[in-house]
């Protein structure tokens, strides 16, 4: 688990195919890596597989590699960081899993006051777990999501957020993954596996939906 707080920018330093997937090395400032833990690279949960002088290296499967933006990210490249979350650790973002629901794309930027408004575009069938005040990671970022519609949300990023992560190098068009909330995710699960309808009636799903933006 992780909670959406970048710990550090990192650079896509190598790119080895294996099959269809491929074997990337992730330069890092990270100076205790241990062998099999998790990193999310991106919002993407990765598992060091070893480890060298300031990189580490981990294996990304054919559906990772065209599930997520990692696919596409150029030698060179930056990409977000966090370490897995401790036993005991402060939780200052939410509850990140590390497995990417889809991918979006930067539609547009306006400056508010010191911070900089930023709006994403995200596939259709994320739009049911997307709502106003509700969090979601972008790129492995907790953002807060300010307001949202058919296909689109906007996030108000903050000047330390936009200088510690890759936000502040994306332009329209660029793509970044997109985790939505996990209690939003389980929430439809149990209702379409129950066969209940979130939009009828009053029960206690219901409101705990409306209570939480998603009605």
């Amino acid at each position: 688990m992780f909670t959406g707080l970048i710990e550090a920018k990192g650079h896509l330093q190598g790119r080895v195919a294996r099959g269809r997937g491929a074997k990337l090395t992730i330069a890092c400032p990270f100076a205790d890596l241990v062998l099999g833990e998790s990193i999310a690279v991106s919002g993407v949960c990765l598992t060091v597989a070893e480890i060298g002088a300031g990189t580490f290296v981990a294996d990304a499967s054919e559906e990772t590699l065209a599930r997520t933006t990692l696919g596409a990210v150029a030698l060179g490249g930056a990409v977000n960081l966090e370490r897995a979350l401790p036993a005991g650790g402060r939780l200052g973002g939410h509850i990140v899993s590390g497995h990417v629901d889809g991918v979006g794309a930067l539609v547009r930027t306006a400056a508010i006051g010191q911070a900089t408004s930023m709006t994403f575009s995200f596939p259709k069938a994320l739009a049911r777990f997307i709502a106003e005040k509700g969090s979601i990671a972008v790129s492995g970022i907790s953002l807060t999501v300010n307001r949202v519609d058919d296909a689109t949300f906007d996030v108000a990023i903050i000047p330390h957020t936009e200088t510690e992560t890759t936000l502040a190098s994306l332009r329209p068009g660029d793509a970044v993954n997109l985790e939505v909330d996990m209690l939003a995710r389980y929430v439809e699960r149990m209702l379409r596996v129950g066969g209940g309808d979130a939009t009828a009636g009053d029960g206690p799903w219901t409101e705990l939906l409306r209570k939480s933006g998603y009605l």
